[in-house]
């Protein structure tokens, strides 16, 4: 099941007046700060992964630009800190002699 918004537990960890720094955060940056173009529809944390949520640490973003945005950061992760591989090591054929 990939990780997304319903499954993740970061809802979990947002403060109590979220609403209302969100609406603070979309009021402040009305046009999307990534594109300069989309109207704002998301508080987008500039720092990812962080809970962080003062409104300093906190801008405005359309979907598409923080879909990318997001997808950029989860890649970067990725590559940080690359999983082992689930493969085994290749065995020896039975019939090879040394």
């Amino acid at each position: 099941m990939p990780n997304n918004w319903h499954t993740s537990t970061r809802k979990s960890r947002l403060p109590a007046d979220w609403e209302k720094r969100r609406k603070a955060v979309l009021l402040r940056d009305p046009v999307c700060v990534l594109c300069g173009v989309r109207e704002s529809t998301i508080a987008d944390h500039i720092e990812p992964m962080t809970d962080d949520h003062r409104l300093e640490a906190l801008q405005g973003a359309c979907d598409p630009c923080h879909r990318q945005k997001t997808a950029a950061e989860a890649a970067a992760a990725r590559a940080a800190s690359p999983q082992p591989t689930r493969r085994r090591p290749p065995e020896d054929h039975p019939g090879l002699i040394r």
